[in-house]
């Protein structure tokens, strides 16, 4: 099954399914926990993204063919860094440039494979850690490269974590529709023109590896977001470097899943401020 959250005519937020000609056939109940399908179909007027996560943990360098792009040696554990879940955005919804990034062109785009924890999981094995997958989507992992490096003291969370900096979508794709996960095919495309095509199966640590990392000794709720690392073929390891700029167009395509796409902005000169 193909779940989708999104705006209806009337403003609402809704979750559905069976999306087509513009209207979707509603979902009620909790997607993780007991739902149901209901005969009736609502008008969408937006998608967002078919997930509100309540944590994105994000493996890095987990493609063979990208490790060797950057020149890092193979990893032998997962490299773990997390997003803010306030950076996700939907389909078709804008990615804005930060004001900080925009004189020194530095954000990259990261198609992956993101995995949504369905229930509860500690302390899993590999095998059993399958059974705790809710779905799966597509997703970017938008990252503010000098930020990520020495901008960020270090550590990469900051330049991975501005506001929309996590497109997600277009649908959650059920579990028991993809039978191997280690065998889909991915591709980033920037203004029509191939960026990243890969596989994977070239994944270091596979999916149910990365879980059962995840879960030792912590438990990873339902809603949890696990982005599985990128492909070959980022901006910042090119010559010359290629980087987002506003006006493009951003695709990232996963095989049995679907397209998401998102144009670049830059963010409005004087942003909303929230007062408390």
């Amino acid at each position: 099954m193909k779940i989708i959250k999104f705006t209806g005519s009337d403003g609402k937020i809704y979750t559905g399914c069976d999306y087509r000609d513009k209207t979707a056939s509603l979902v009620q109940g909790n997607i993780f926990k007991n739902f149901e399908i209901t005969d009736k179909r609502i008008e969408v007027d937006k998608l967002l993204s078919p997930v509100s996560p309540c944590a994105i943990l994000c493996i890095g360098l987990n493609y063979r063919m990208h490790a060797k792009e950057t020149g890092i040696p193979l990893p032998k554990y997962p490299v773990l860094f997390m997003k803010n879940p306030g950076a996700v955005t939907g389909p078709c919804s804008d990615i804005e440039i930060p004001l900080s990034c925009l004189d020194h062109p530095e954000v990259d785009y990261e198609a992956e494979l993101a995995v949504v924890i369905g229930k509860s999981a500690k302390n899993v094995t590999p095998e059993t850690a399958m059974e705790c997958i809710a779905g799966y989507t597509c997703a970017n992992d938008i990252s503010a490269r000098r930020w990520q490096k020495h901008a960020g003291g270090g550590q990469w969370v900051k330049g991975k974590s501005f506001d929309t900096f996590c497109p997600m979508g277009p649908v959650l794709v059920t579990a028991d529709e993809i039978n191997d996960p280690q065998a889909l095919t991915l591709e980033c495309r920037l203004n029509g023109k191939t960026m990243q095509k890969g596989s994977t199966s070239d994944m270091i640590f596979s999916v149910g590896e990365i879980i059962s990392f995840l879960s030792q000794s912590t438990t990873l709720a339902p809603g949890t977001v696990i982005l599985t690392g990128t492909p070959s073929g980022v901006g910042f390891t090119r010559k010359p470097p290629v980087y987002l700029k506003p006006g493009d167009m951003l695709e990232t395509e996963i095989e049995k899943i679907g397209t998401l796409k998102n144009k670049i902005t830059a963010e409005p000169d004087n942003p909303v401020q929230e007062t408390m």
